[in-house]
């Protein structure tokens, strides 16, 4: 029988899962080896109640939130977190900083707090559930998200790249955004991406999250010779880890 999957999504612009619709290359393929028996963006109907692989997108934003993961790590085989808010807390997770409640208001207007009841700080999936794989990035690769997905089918271990983003970046031959006196966060961010936005005339925006190999102390020294100050470097990556910085990652 195939591998029963669902997706899964939670607080996001559902862009990941939108960009899963453009793996033209791959969709037969993929499709022909699963039983995609839900799919949140795509489907009315109600999650089952028994499926093998879990793929979610977004970050925990409510108490639903976290009543639906729990029953997903206790039901999939495999858990799948897709996309900077569902990795890393993403841009929802700015809201974690400060006073949530008062964050209210400027949403829902005077009665923000009855209106925003059930509402929880953003945070990761990992940090309510364990993860089983990872696809980082703002939208997610979809090579790189064909390639995990094989890998939870299989059976075999995440094999997230743990090395910083400049490794590539230079294997691609760019010229270093520093050598034009403009900040980058290729030297603090997990690469995986090839060095996408960087090939593209753009500087690293931290999407795909902070690097366990990461050296920020020497970014920060690099940074003040610039004349660009510790809070202006942590200001550009809370972006995307404003949860890695303030939480404890699981």
């Amino acid at each position: 029988m195939a591998p029963r999957v669902v997706v899964v999504g939670l607080a996001s612009d559902f862009g990941c899962q939108v960009q899963m619709t453009n793996i033209e290359d791959h969709l037969l393929d993929v499709l022909g080896v699963i039983d995609l028996v839900y799919w949140q963006l795509a489907s009315s109907g109600h999650m089952p109640e028994e499926y093998d692989v879990a793929i979610v997108e977004g970050a925990v934003t409510t108490e639903e939130h976290l009543r639906v993961l729990e029953h997903v790590r206790q039901t999939a085989a495999a858990v799948i977190a897709i996309g900077s808010c569902a990795v890393t807390g993403g841009i929802p997770a700015l809201a974690s900083r400060g006073d949530l409640e008062a964050r209210y208001g400027c949403v829902y207007g005077e009665d923000g707090a009855a209106v925003a009841c059930g509402r929880i700080s953003p945070m990761p999936v990992h940090a309510v559930i364990d993860v089983d794989y990872r696809v980082p990035g703002c939208p997610i690769d979809t090579d790189e998200f064909v390639r995990v997905l094989s890998r939870a089918l299989l059976g075999l271990a995440d094999r997230i790249s743990d090395e910083p983003l400049c490794a590539a970046c230079k294997m691609k031959e760019n010229v270093c955004f520093y050598d034009r006196s403009e900040v980058c966060l290729g030297p603090v961010t997990r690469s995986g991406c090839g060095a996408r936005c960087v090939c593209l005339g753009r500087p690293c925006t931290g999407c795909r999250g902070l690097s366990p190999e990461a050296n920020i102390e020497s970014l920060v020294e690099l940074l003040e010779e610039r004349g660009v100050s510790r809070a202006e470097l942590e200001r550009r990556i809370s972006l995307y880890n404003a949860f890695e910085e303030e939480g404890s990652p699981r």
